[in-house]
């Protein structure tokens, strides 16, 4: 077993690092607790925008809070949110998509034509108006952004399941009595698996880019959730005074980004060998 790891290790080593950097930022986001040194909702107005010292690492918000605290608990928030909706959009889009790949006909028509309405209008602004309607909070901005990006899954699990549904063995799966959903499951699934999940790896780093977006914009996550993309818009004000206020949240949100997207890519290598 230990040379089977050391194996994969050396034979993907860009894989394990950032794997590593990815769980080292959800065991930020699991041991918040543990790792907070002040708690993140104790508003101390006689602290409000102190720069970063010894009591307070990462300085203090406008309403005397532990910016480094609250730093650490936004990770909850924003990883969370950002897990839960590449979920939601991996498990409806890849759905619809296999569903519509594999019937064809007046199915693939109502589901690419609603898909098609989808794509016409720019997503953040859709996701704006539906998250507006709804009210603002993080949940709703979560619905928002799933309404309008389960799209991209939808068409790649279509073009996949298109390639492989006329191939002898499906053909064959058919004759012999299997029913639908069974051929759904053990054929056209595990076909577009890999490459549904590597594209989701990578839509973490800016479906958690969207939901700062949203919350930024006061259409997300409301004061006092500890979100990093309300942080950026409490500390917008004090951008001269007080560059702590969104130099620390911003931070935050790049490094996440960046170690999902290179995770993502390089997930690529382990599920597709001929990517090599």
């Amino acid at each position: 077993m230990v040379k089977k790891i050391k194996d994969f290790v050396k034979k993907y080593p860009g894989f394990t690092v950032f794997f590593l950097l990815a769980l080292c930022v959800i065991g930020v986001a699991v041991f918040a607790p543990l790792i907070a040194t002040h708690d993140p909702y104790e508003a101390v107005l006689a602290d409000a925008v102190q720069a970063p010292s010894a009591e307070h690492w990462f300085g203090t918000d406008k309403m005397g809070r532990d910016l480094f605290s609250r730093v650490i608990y936004g990770a909850r928030t924003s990883l969370s949110a950002s897990l839960t909706l590449v979920c939601i959009i991996m498990v409806v889009g890849t759905f619809l998509g296999i569903v519509a790949g594999y019937f064809g006909g007046i199915v693939d028509a109502v589901i690419m034509r609603i898909s098609d309405m989808m794509i016409s209008f720019p997503g953040m602004v859709l996701a704006i108006a539906v998250a507006g309607i709804l009210g603002a909070n993080i949940k709703n901005a979560i619905i928002a952004l799933a309404i309008v990006s389960w799209t991209k899954y939808a068409r790649l699990a279509r073009s996949l399941v298109i390639k492989i549904r006329h191939r002898d063995y499906i053909a064959a799966a058919r004759v012999t009595g299997s029913r639908t959903s069974y051929i759904l499951y053990k054929y056209m699934l595990p076909n577009v698996l890999p490459t549904i999940l590597i594209t989701g790896f990578t839509d973490i780093g800016s479906m958690m880019l969207e939901i700062a977006g949203l919350s930024f914009l006061g259409f997300g996550a409301q004061s006092p959730t500890a979100e990093w993309g309300l942080m950026l818009n409490e500390g917008r004000a004090y951008m001269t005074a007080a560059p702590w206020l969104m130099v620390f949240p911003g931070l935050a949100i790049f490094i996440t980004v960046v170690v999902f997207n290179l995770l993502g890519d390089s997930l690529r290598d382990v599920l597709d060998p001929r990517h090599e």
